[in-house]
């Protein structure tokens, strides 16, 4: 039943979505995982209400109230696997370096991959930050996810609960009901230092780049 339901809902988002090569990627396996050639997008769009992205061209707009470099990681509750609730701004990894990288849907071929950039390409980091993905997927589909991918690094949250997340942090695009894709790098003082939001949602976020400057900052410190 819960294997119909996960279909149900990747078929809905791409139905709603259009999301190009939006089928289910089902058998991810970790260090095996088949990276693409696909494109990182270029600067950050602002988050929060009267400001868009854009898919293919066409703009999403966002709600919310966006939150900005220099701010303060917000409250607010999202899902664990089990689905417990914590804090965005409490999780384990708190008074360490984060990064969280907010996609739109993991069953999807780019938040497939910038999840396992997230957690294969980071050099070490893994060992010295927390590493968090935030998503509109629901709990149990997150843990799937995690499971077929061999990902064991990645405290996976979820923002299934009406996307209070997404709508607290300006990164909510009503319609279609999913997430922005994002990166940001949060410090000691849960102070968002470094943000990236893709202007256009079928890109990539730099990785690399959060990375390097989540290494500068423990470095710093």
């Amino acid at each position: 039943m819960r294997t119909g339901y996960y279909g149900f809902i990747g078929t809905a988002l791409c139905l709603s979505f259009g999301l190009a090569g939006c089928e289910t990627t089902g058998g991810s396996t970790g260090a095996g995982y088949l990276y693409k050639n696909l494109t990182v997008a270029d600067g950050s769009a602002a988050a929060g209400e009267g400001n868009n992205v854009l898919y293919k061209g066409n703009p999403l707009m966002l709600a919310g109230n966006g939150i900005k470099i220099g701010d303060h990681l917000r409250d607010v509750k999202v899902a664990q696997n089990d689905l417990s609730l914590v804090n965005i701004a409490h999780t384990k990894g708190e008074g360490k370096v984060r990064i969280i990288s907010v996609v739109p849907s993991l069953d999807t071929p780019v938040c497939e991959q910038q999840t396992h950039h997230l957690s294969e390409k980071n050099k070490g980091l893994d060992k010295m930050v927390e590493l968090i993905t935030v998503s509109v997927d629901t709990p149990f589909a997150q843990k799937r996810f995690a499971q077929e991918a061999k990902i064991d690094n990645v405290t996976f949250l979820s923002d299934y609960r009406g996307a209070e997340f997404g709508k607290t942090y300006g990164l909510f695009l009503k319609d279609p009901h999913l997430l922005a894709r994002a990166v940001m790098v949060v410090d000691k003082q849960n102070t968002v230092r470094y943000l990236q939001i893709t202007p256009e949602l079928t890109q990539l976020p730099d990785m690399e780049e959060a990375f390097q400057f989540a290494r500068s900052l423990i470095t710093a410190s």
